[in-house]
């Protein structure tokens, strides 16, 4: 005789953990997105900066 082992425990727990992986996926782009905003503000710091630091050593040259 075969025993019958349900596998609906188990349907259960990936579905729960197919969820679970979506919404960290979600969070973690909601949480990247501004980061995007912060990168592109520091590159045209440091491109303001580089043209500070040019100048100043076209102006030592004059």
């Amino acid at each position: 005789m075969t025993s019958h082992v349900s596998t609906r425990p188990i349907t259960r727990i990936r579905h729960v953990a197919a969820v679970l992986g979506i919404v960290a996926l979600v969070g973690f782009m909601l949480a990247t997105i501004p980061a995007c905003n912060t990168v592109e503000g520091v590159g045209r710091d440091l491109e303001a900066t580089g043209d500070a630091i040019g100048d100043a050593a076209d102006d030592a040259k004059d």
